[in-house]
């Protein structure tokens, strides 16, 4: 979809279909073809978020678009706004799409206007003979009053890299192998990519992530990407993701109904992968290396069994309970990776815990890390984007949960209690003196509900990981 920003009024543009927003008690600022406000003075048209009214005029279509309460209008009730306007129009068939900005609104709702509009087309259809939904919105206009170009290009490319992500997630695990996740790293823009196979990860003394990858005969890859502007200084960020690219259980198989969704299990790491790939398309002032484990998860005769022993990176060694707990094991030894290159900040993102879910369902990511003031940075990024994640705690009592009876940690307990809270506990034991932030996208990576991304892969965290690079140069200093 191409996107442009102007400030020509919308009917001086070549759109087709005009969207012009009304606030609840408030009316109608542009009535261009004089026939809006009747629109809504007879309740055709109505101010509620989310409700839209069609009419034509001067050879153009017209959408009056509800905002709700402009108290509490926000980039994210913009982006529903704007995802709602976008399934309308492909409906009536339009091209070009030309958005109103509201009045005094920050340059913020302008980027999620169109970010809102770009996450609703998006179609996965590789597979698909047929498009039965219509045709395809080709442009979008954002018109303001000021020049918001700079706001609208960067949600534009970011909203991209969203879409992208969301192709990796749901193209099915025998397209999408650890293989082909690293070739479509090395097409990335503006960065360095170094991959290890099966060898290489053994080599490197990862014994955990190496573990999981024996049960496929498919091979695995350490994927990492190194994005370091010049003259650029401050910390080195580091972007962890898990990209089991399928995800059976291994020989503690899971259930098979919903099996199909575990091809949904790399979505940390395609977020990574792509928010990596923006930050370096915006030149943005971090230095980044981002570290993403893909492998698959299957039993055979080759695959870790429970009660097997195995020796990570850091040289901790890990008694396997229950070889379904295997993104941690996977993630132990990135972690350990990217701290070896040098990161000095960590956020990791992963489907790890069922719990999760049960938890927050689908409005919050869990968010548990070992630095108060990088968690709060963390958490502030997703508020500004709307992926949302809540802290979770770290206790002393947690952590003994994890002690293993043959080995030094055990990868999973016998009991149900604090699964997601016992996970991250297990991930903290590789992350050193280092300020650590865990994202657990278990209820947040598909079918999240949201107008813009209600079904399958959403690409969540792309958002968020690219606005904490560009909040502080990404690695502020902590206190």
């Amino acid at each position: 979809m191409r996107v442009r920003a102007t400030t020509e009024a919308p009917p001086s543009t070549d759109a087709d279909t005009i969207v012009v927003g009304v606030f609840e008690d408030e009316g109608v600022a542009h009535d261009y073809p004089g026939a809006l406000q009747a629109l809504v003075d007879s309740g055709e048209a109505r101010s509620g978020l989310r409700k839209l009214a069609v009419t034509h005029a001067d050879r153009r279509r017209y959408i009056v678009a509800g905002l709700g309460a402009r108290a509490a209008f926000d980039p994210e009730r913009a982006r529903v706004a704007a995802a709602t306007v976008a399934g309308r129009a492909r409906e009536i068939g339009t091209k070009v799409l030309c958005w109103e900005v509201p009045h005094h609104v920050g340059d913020a709702v302008a980027g999620a206007l169109v970010e809102g509009t770009v996450l609703a087309s998006y179609a996965y259809t590789a597979y698909k003979n047929a498009d039965d939904d219509g045709p395809a919105l080709e442009s979008l206009i954002v018109s303001s009053h000021h020049d918001v170009s700079t706001p609208v290009v960067e949600a534009a490319l970011v909203a991209e890299a969203v879409n992208s992500a969301r192709d990796l997630q749901n193209a099915p695990a025998n397209a999408m192998t650890p293989t082909q996740l690293a070739e479509h790293a090395r097409e990335l823009e503006g960065v360095t990519v170094e991959v290890l196979d099966r060898h290489g990860i053994e080599a490197a003394g990862m014994g955990a992530f190496a573990a999981v990858a024996r049960g496929s005969d498919e091979e695995p890859r350490l994927i990492t990407i190194r994005y370091d502007p010049v003259d650029v200084a401050g910390p080195l960020l580091g972007l962890v993701g898990k990209a089991v690219t399928f995800d059976s259980g291994g020989i503690s198989i899971k259930p098979g109904a919903k099996m199909a969704d575990m091809k949904f299990d790399m979505s940390g790491g395609a977020a990574v992968l792509e928010a990596t790939g923006a930050i370096a398309r915006l030149g943005l002032p971090v230095r980044v290396v981002a570290v993403i484990g893909a492998t698959e998860n299957l039993p055979s005769g080759h695959a870790v069994k429970p009660g097997d022993i195995v020796r990570a990176k850091t040289g901790t060694t890990i008694e396997i309970i229950n070889t379904d707990a295997e993104g941690r094991l996977v993630l132990a030894d990135c972690l350990a990776h990217a701290i070896d290159l040098g990161a000095e900040r960590l956020v990791d993102l992963a489907t790890l815990t069922g719990a999760i879910t049960v938890t927050f369902g689908k409005t919050y990511a869990g968010l548990i890390g070992s630095d108060e003031d990088w968690c709060s940075h963390v958490a502030a990024a997703g508020e500004r984007t709307g992926e949302l994640c809540w802290r979770l705690p770290l206790h002393e009592e947690y952590a003994k949960a994890i002690e293993g009876k043959y080995a030094d940690i055990a990868n999973s307990v016998e009991t149900r209690l604090a699964g997601s809270i016992v996970a991250a506990e297990f991930l903290k034991r590789f992350t050193g003196d280092v300020p650590w932030a865990h994202l657990d996208i278990a209820g947040t990576a598909w079918d999240l509900g949201r107008a813009y991304a209600a079904k399958n892969g959403s690409g969540w965290g792309v958002r968020l990981l690219v606005e904490l690079a560009r909040a502080n140069g990404g690695a502020p200093d902590l206190h």
